[in-house]
């Protein structure tokens, strides 16, 4: 089987670019729609590396757009029904990004990212072992790393500048940056997105460990799902057969490569290390797996 060709940076003539992100490429359409191209660019501690995965973004946008259909019935999304050859019609400019590209409404970003946490793992583990608390919620004493939580808990974050870092946030402060009946609707909106995903996912032997959403709001003040979807980018993947309390189990998701720059001498700071070309075929398998587990019936 021949490797995807990887995409790192999109270069679209026809479109004006509005902004590059940490994996996604932006461009204007009209005042209602912009274009979203997934990269295969890759992200880790808030840094890109220079080295892209192969196939990545193609994953990415598939599986996001499975979660945007499957969970329409709790929220609406971002998705348009404009076809992208419409958009871009040469088919030489099409073909860069087809497969990792999306027509979507345009609309307005909140100021928070919302996460949801089924197991303590990761930052939320760190933040339970020095207070017993993630995010101002107080949990039982004696939990476990990887431990399934009593319940899903919500624990939002700031949205942090391109070169930043996001910062985890009381849900009070998500009250004053929103008001209560938007925090709310963010929150509840969220818990449901991740049990309904959660469910549906470990019974294709996939553990959500947690998930990460972002939301939008319509001139008329609707709330809609946003920027992607219960990817191996925005969530914790494990697979159910290999779980156990205590350790940090392996992952479909960056979370491999995460583990890998923790053994290396960089601060976390750009430019990033490169990848040796096995931990990227690894890591690009490991999207793959969770893809077709999750998509295909």
């Amino acid at each position: 089987m021949t490797a995807p060709q990887a995409l790192y940076e999109s270069s679209l003539t026809s479109l004006k670019l509005r902004a590059r992100g940490k994996v996604r490429d932006i461009y204007d359409i009209d005042d209602q729609h912009m274009l979203i191209v997934t990269t295969d660019r890759l992200s880790a501690f808030d840094v890109i590396l220079p080295d892209p995965i192969p196939g990545k973004g193609r994953v990415l946008t598939n599986v996001s757009n499975f979660w945007f259909n499957k969970l329409q019935n709790v929220i609406p999304n971002h998705l348009s029904d404009i076809p992208l050859a419409q958009v871009l019609p040469d088919p030489a400019e099409r073909a860069q990004v087809e497969g990792r590209a999306i027509v979507v409404k345009v609309l307005k970003p909140l100021p928070v990212e919302a996460i949801v946490r089924g197991y303590l793992i990761g930052s939320g583990w760190k933040d339970y072992q020095k207070t017993g608390a993630i995010c101002g919620i107080n949990l039982p004493a004696g939990l476990q790393q990887a431990q399934q939580l009593p319940e899903a808990i919500y624990t939002p974050s700031t949205k942090a500048a391109f070169d930043q870092h996001d910062e985890n946030v009381s849900f009070a402060a998500t009250v004053e940056l929103m008001g209560q009946e938007l925090a709310e609707k963010v929150r509840d909106a969220s818990i449901r997105l991740y049990k309904e995903a959660a469910a549906y996912a470990k019974e294709r032997g996939i553990i959500i460990a947690d998930t990460k959403f972002e939301f939008g709001l319509d001139e008329a003040g609707v709330l809609y799902l946003i920027d992607e979807a219960l990817t191996p980018d925005s969530s914790r993947f494990w697979p159910a057969d290999q779980y156990q309390v205590g350790i940090s189990p392996p992952s479909f998701d960056k979370q491999y490569v995460r583990d890998y720059l923790e053994t290396l001498d960089w601060d976390k700071t750009a430019p990033g290390p490169k990848l040796p070309a096995e931990v990227a075929e690894y890591c690009a398998a490991k999207y793959h797996e969770a893809e077709i587990r999750l998509t295909q019936s």
